[in-house]
């Protein structure tokens, strides 16, 4: 199905090992030279082929051993060192081909196991200190038998050789030939250099005749993503699809065709409604494997970011991603857009929210789901009235992780297929925002997320707060347990026009007296709660914000809670609102659930966006601008119809009402500017 790509190694070691005279030196030497060398010395030099002129385009070591020249431990560490050993043997020489099993394999097993056990002596002793890089890739090398001087004989020992591959597992190929002729030395090579790019034995398993566990567990992973519409079959552009992304060559009608006809023959269920079922796509790698083209399955498992070990690779999962300090991450249009369709995939009835089976089903491709669907959904983001995430819900909860955890976020997005189906890594849908500092200078926020620390004592009313952000009906609220582990609550809000996602973060306070960390204190704005209906409650919140924010440039909001029960007097050296005239903050915000007004997140947003209170200010008084001069229009409005000759007066207080509007704005401008 299309060319193969090649396992990311940077070089192959190949390690050639056999009796005396059995012809081991003369095959390389042959290969080097393209002729057959007269004379033969002891040993040849380890030589290196370019990668140029390898069919697989990695650099190749070639390394001989010889039992006269070196000792038991040099060959031990050469075992070790080697990718893949190939084991040669004469065919006319009954004795070497015995000593393939009763020699050469167990010595080859027994070095490999003895540095296994010595990997994992060295992991335990460094339990304590940094991690160990862990076991070798595999405790069993790659092994390649090679009969040498087929030209002396006129029958074949494969049969032979046959009989001991399905003894040994380790064994990948066989191969005879002759260094005197040339015969079959480069495919030698080749077929050694497979062993190690292409091995087997994670695939298949030789004496079932079937794929391993691992490798059906990974190729069904692949079909799921692939099958775009959900119908657990891969159709004809499912299919072709699937081919561009892994071979760059779309796939012929007439091969397609034939692949079908196969399948059909072989697994009748394979096929339904001319489209490849799991089945059948699962009986097409065995068959690739089977027929010793392992590179086109592993082609297949790298395209979608497996290493040798059917595990997923670090490299994939998490690309290198440079935040610069005072930076955050959010997601990108493409991320978005990416996650509105895995969405409505799996929204498979179609009525704007994923039920727990469709979550569940959804996340079936990754090792679980990145949150829990009972409780954390529930309680950070929009729901619907049976608690089932949302489109606008999904971006939201997505956009929560990018930005306090986006190397998940990139976990993920390559679970999920984002590597494939946008056919670039992760890093697409990741945008970096600038530096907060630039923000600052600029008196202007370019971010779309920003994070709002919720701060008060025990019984502010500061939970309630948070959770009536993710409500229509705050008022539902009301008589409900907020005890829960989940901290963040997100929603969008409206900020001039434009949407913008705030975070708001619960941060808990055991006791008055205990210290904030800094990652609680620093955010983009800062709401201090306090219970208005509590003479004791102010205090502290006035001390948090002299302690901590009074020197700092993070816009903070004082809001007062509960503000449904008589407002008392608070017992500290100042009121709520004497307190924010003299540390030049907007006044106390009253807050209650009972109201179900929510001004009160979208002037936080406006805080955060334009930093350093400007656009705080700007937004309260426009809004008491524009409440005086609808107040005064419908004044002169009743006037206008009760004495129509007042028109032209009317018309003359507007336009001096709205030249007063701009005239105060100005001034604001300038007395906030003037205050920093």
């Amino acid at each position: 199905m299309g060319q193969h790509t090649a396992s990311q190694r940077k070089n192959v070691r190949i390690l050639l090992v056999g009796d005396a005279g059995v012809g081991k030196t003369s095959l390389i030497l042959s290969l080097v030279s393209e002729e057959y060398p007269e004379e033969v010395p002891p040993r040849a030099e380890e030589i290196t082929i370019p990668a140029n002129v390898t069919p697989e385009q990695v650099p190749t070591n070639i390394v001989d051993f010889s039992s006269v020249e070196q000792t038991d431990e040099a060959l031990s560490a050469e075992i070790n060192k080697a990718h893949v050993v190939c084991i040669v043997y004469a065919v006319d020489d009954d004795d070497s081909l015995d000593r393939i099993t009763s020699h050469w394999l167990p010595l080859i097993r027994a070095t490999c196991n003895a540095a296994a056990g010595s990997s994992a002596d060295d992991s335990a002793a460094s339990a304590d200190g940094e991690v160990a890089e862990g076991l070798p890739e595999a405790v069993r090398k790659p092994i390649v038998l090679v009969g040498n001087k087929i030209d002396m004989i006129e029958y074949s020992t494969i049969d032979s050789v046959l009989a001991i591959m399905e003894d040994y597992p380790e064994i990948e190929s066989c191969v005879e030939c002759s260094a005197k002729t040339l015969h079959n030395i480069s495919e030698m090579f080749y077929y050694a250099q497979k062993a190690v790019l292409h091995p087997t034995s994670p695939l298949y398993i030789m004496e079932e005749q079937d794929l391993t566990p691992a490798c059906k567990k990974s190729l069904r992973r692949i079909f799921q993503i692939c099958d775009i519409d959900g119908d657990n079959r891969l159709n004809d552009y499912e299919l072709n699809l699937f081919q561009r992304r892994c071979f760059n060559t779309p796939l012929q009608p007439q091969i397609l065709d034939e692949v079908k006809s196969v399948i059909q023959k072989n697994v009748p269920d394979g096929i339904a409604n001319d489209a490849v079922t799991l089945k059948g796509f699962l009986f097409l790698h065995c068959l690739f494997i089977q027929r010793g083209r392992n590179e086109t399955t592993w082609a297949v498992l790298r395209r979608f970011g497996y290493n040798d070990r059917l595990e997923m690779c670090q490299e994939y999962l998490r690309p290198p991603l440079k935040i610069p300090p005072g930076s955050s991450t959010e997601l990108s249009h493409r991320g978005q857009q990416f996650l509105i369709a895995v969405f409505e995939r799996y929204d498979r009835d179609c009525d704007g929210a994923l039920s727990p089976e469709e979550h569940k089903m959804l996340f079936s491709t990754c090792p679980s789901s990145p949150w829990s669907y009972s409780m954390d959904i529930r309680k950070s983001c929009p729901t619907n009235d049976a608690g089932w995430v949302t489109l606008h819900g999904w971006l939201c909860r997505w956009t929560l992780m990018t930005l306090i955890d986006v190397v998940k976020t990139m976990e993920y997005l390559a679970y999920l297929g984002f590597n494939v189906h946008e056919n670039d890594s992760q890093l697409a849908a990741i945008h970096v925002t600038r530096e907060r500092r630039i923000d600052l200078a600029k008196r202007q926020s370019s971010r779309s997320v920003y994070k709002c620390h919720v701060i008060g004592p025990k019984g502010s009313g500061k939970t309630g707060l948070c959770r009536g952000f993710l409500v229509e009906d705050m008022s539902k609220l009301i008589g409900k347990e907020f005890k829960t582990n989940i901290v963040h609550c997100i929603n969008a809000v409206q900020v001039y026009g434009q949407e913008k996602h705030l975070i708001l973060r619960d941060i808990d306070v055991r006791h008055a007296l205990d210290p904030l960390q800094p990652q609680e204190v620093n955010c983009d704005v800062a709401c201090l709660v306090y219970d208005a209906s509590n003479p004791r409650s102010f205090e502290y919140v006035a001390r948090i914000y002299i302690k901590y924010y009074a020197e700092s440039k993070i816009p903070v909001m004082i809001v007062g809670s509960k503000s449904d029960v008589d407002e008392r007097r608070q017992d500290y050296l100042m009121q709520p609102s004497d307190f924010c005239e003299k540390y030049k903050l907007l006044p106390p915000h009253l807050f209650s659930l009972k109201t179900n007004k929510k001004e009160l997140y979208t002037k936080l947003a406006t805080m955060a966006a334009f930093p350093r209170f400007q656009a705080a200010w700007i937004l309260f008084y426009k809004n008491r601008l524009v409440q005086l001069w609808q107040s005064a229009h419908l004044r002169q409005f009743a006037l206008m119809t009760e004495n129509p000759q007042i028109w032209w007066k009317a018309g003359l207080g507007v336009a001096a009402a709205t030249m007063l509007g701009f005239i105060v704005l100005r001034t604001f401008n300038a007395v906030g500017t003037h205050s920093r």
